[in-house]
């Protein structure tokens, strides 16, 4: 691969969009793309979209640039092309590797070719992927780095070496069997010397940085995929160039039509993201994408990948689904439980501080100030299943904290949660059933279990000043007295016989087997109709105001009271209001008893009580009030109870305050912030046989 071929000399210049898909859609159809061409192309293009662009300020307020597309000569990329396989060429003498595969040996030669032209004086920032920077700046990162080294060897002609891609990080495998593995850049903020050494067993082991041993393992066409979507887009923080993103969502449309996308979860996020931005017509929806996305790091990757679950969350928070944005979220953490935290995952550790400490409880605060007619229609405060990711997701935090050299929580979770979780209603925590893996479950229902702390304390407080009262107490009696009184009271009267207790046993039974006076039933089924007389209870008149129709008599007679008889008798010297039971009882006030007064009707020469649901009477010359219609009464919703087992020991030590109806929050907080359950692992040192970079990463921590 000494020049470009003709054949690739043919598309340029390249003037669209469209005459770059048709050189990559060439490029694809080799077993062998060439890497070198299609990653220098893509970086003059976004360095004139991006770092060369211009920006006013009110390009900046309204987030809008004039269109633009750069024309792309053939000079000036085959200038650039030459001078970096020269390079490559001149710095590594192949006659000294006969192999037909690459050499540890080797791949360390390579990696310092590039890694000692690099500038000493840059910092790692955006734009700095491609081999244009590396070209006329002696600029890369770490992910450009490795892609230099790989399209190195290919220049070299070497067919064995590719990239290997984690979702912070990249080396390559080498070899037959790509079975070897070598460091060939750095990562993070420091600039240890790692090139050439193997990525052993206990690096990988429980490494997020690695992922557990699950990385992507690339093959040419999937780094391709690699270098289109590592393409950024942004202008600043604020501005994005909409034809590099288009340009880029194109090429990964491409890239997934010819299946080079299915093992590459992180550039399927990506996609889902762009078409989030700009739907592509015909296309299936971002959050199918990001679907796709989980389901290849769970098929070839044993969901051993973190940021598909994120993306997919961030997208139904964005669209307001906060049900399955939480339910995303507890999936992450799912994923993430199965490493060990360091420093070097600072940035899956931001991620998930945005969550917690950002997304969630602006999310809940948003639920929280919904109409309260709606709350239980709409809001996830009152839904278990919400409940249960929620303590998921922490779970899942307090679990990639557990046996890390590093803390992950700190008492700005902590605060974040309590707040976050005092916004779910308490009806909602008693149907959480929280279990552990052995299956001990911690019931809501027992009081002892709902009572707080402080409650508990408050009660043992109240206990022991009643204590000291009473010992204050006794103690002005005779030493003879305390002997003889129990609970305050004489023995010989708390003391009863059994022939005593066995008589009183009997008395009540009798009393309970003795029949009513037939009159006592009348006047209870008389009391709901009629107002009772208070000079009957006195021992004076009839029971009620007005003798009825028909006279109080025995059971058998009919008890019924004449409502309208009883209104001019005068209570405490006024008149009666002449009100029913039941409409006084529906009265909210005076004022309303004194209104329905006023309402009354005169019938043939009778006054009739008007009751509060009575119509009131209307003149020939005013028009009716109409009677507001009743409000439809939505359908309550009836939650199920939700079972959820809990891993982590710092939530299992909490998951009786977790499911009761009353929390304590203080005591929350203090286990959450408390470090006694990260358990540090007694490692051993380092021999001389050992890697440097073990020790090293010690030492950083």
């Amino acid at each position: 691969m000494a020049g470009l071929r003709e054949i690739e000399k043919q598309f340029f210049p390249l003037q669209k969009i469209q005459d770059v898909i048709d050189l990559f859609k060439h490029e694809l159809k080799d077993n062998e793309p060439n890497l070198t061409l299609m990653s220098i192309v893509l970086g003059v293009i976004e360095n004139i979209l991006t770092v060369n662009r211009a920006v006013s300020s009110d390009a900046d307020k309204s987030n809008t640039l004039e269109p633009i597309f750069p024309v792309i000569e053939l000079s000036t990329i085959e200038a650039l092309y030459t001078k970096f396989v020269t390079h490559i060429k001149r710095s590594v003498d192949k006659t000294k590797f006969p192999d037909k595969f690459a050499t540890r040996e080797l791949v360390k030669i390579v990696s310092d070719v590039v890694w000692c032209c690099l500038s000493k004086s840059f910092k790692d920032r955006a734009h700095l992927q491609s081999l244009y920077s590396f070209l006329t700046g002696n600029k890369l990162d770490c992910f450009g780095v490795a892609f230099a080294v790989v399209a190195a060897f290919q220049i070299l002609e070497y067919n064995d070496v590719h990239l290997s891609l984690s979702e912070d990080h990249a080396w390559v495998v080498f070899g037959e069997d790509l079975k070897e593995t070598a460091e060939v850049t750095w990562h993070g903020k420091g600039n240890e010397d790692k090139r050439g050494q193997p990525i052993t067993a206990s690096v990988v082991e429980k490494s997020w940085l690695y992922l557990n041993g699950q990385p992507v393992i690339c093959n040419r066409h999937m780094e391709v995929a690699a270098i289109v979507s590592g393409i950024n887009p942004s202008i600043n923080l604020t501005v994005d160039s909409v034809e590099m993103g288009s340009l880029q969502q194109e090429l990964l449309w491409l890239l997934y039509d010819l299946g080079h996308l299915s093992k590459y979860p992180m550039a399927l996020g990506n996609l889902g993201d762009l078409e989030e931005i700009s739907p592509t017509p015909g296309r299936p929806p971002p959050v199918d994408i990001f679907e796709e996305s989980i389901q290849s790091s769970k098929v070839h990757y044993h969901n051993q990948h973190v940021y598909p679950y994120t993306y997919l969350g961030g997208y139904h928070y964005r669209n307001h689904n906060y049900k399955k944005a939480l339910k995303a979220w507890a999936e992450a953490t799912n994923a993430v439980k199965n490493f060990n935290y360091n420093r070097e995952d600072e940035e899956i550790y931001k991620e998930f501080l945005e969550v917690g400490n950002d997304l969630i409880p602006t999310m809940m605060k948003h639920v929280a100030s919904e109409n309260a007619s709606r709350i239980h229609q709409t809001s996830i405060s009152y839904d278990p299943d919400c409940y249960a990711d929620f303590l998921r997701f922490y779970d899942g935090i307090c679990e990639w904290e557990e046996d890390s050299k590093t803390p992950v929580l700190h008492i700005t979770w902590a605060k974040q949660l309590v707040n976050s979780l005092a916004k779910f209603d308490p009806t909602v925590r008693k149907l959480i059933h929280l279990i552990s893996e052995d299956g001990e479950e911690s019931s809501s229902s027992s009081e002892s279990d709902e009572e707080s702390e402080e409650e508990r304390e408050i009660i043992q407080d109240e206990n022991r000043n009643q204590k000291k009262k009473v010992k204050a107490k006794k103690g002005k009696t005779h030493d003879k007295d305390k002997s003889d009184k129990i609970n305050g009271q004489a023995e010989d009267s708390q003391i009863k016989s059994m022939s005593d207790i066995e008589a009183m046993v009997s008395k009540v039974d009798d009393d309970l087997h003795t029949e009513p006076n037939p009159n006592i039933e009348a006047l209870a089924q008389a009391c709901g109709d009629s107002i009772l007389n208070p000079e009957y209870l006195l021992g004076n008149g009839e029971p009620f105001t007005a003798v009825s129709t028909t006279s109080v008599v025995t059971a058998s007679s009919d008890t019924r009271v004449d409502l309208q008889e009883f209104l001019s008798t005068k209570s405490n010297g006024s008149p009666f209001m002449g009100m029913s039971v039941d409409a006084m009882l529906k009265a909210e006030s005076p004022s309303d008893m004194m209104m329905y007064k006023k309402e009354q009707q005169f019938t043939n020469g009778v006054i009739t009580p008007v009751s509060p649901n009575s119509p009131v009477p209307v003149s020939s010359h005013e028009s009716p009030i109409p009677e507001p219609e009743p409000e439809p009464m939505e359908e309550k919703v009836i939650f199920e109870p939700v079972t959820l087992c809990l891993k982590s020991h710092k939530m299992l030590a909490l998951r009786k305050i977790f499911s009761s109806e009353k929390c304590n929050y203080s005591a929350i907080q203090l286990q959450l912030t408390a470090q006694s359950q990260v358990h540090f692992k007694n490692h051993k040192r380092s021999t001389e046989g050992d890697l440097a970079m073990a020790r090293k990463r010690q030492r950083r921590e």
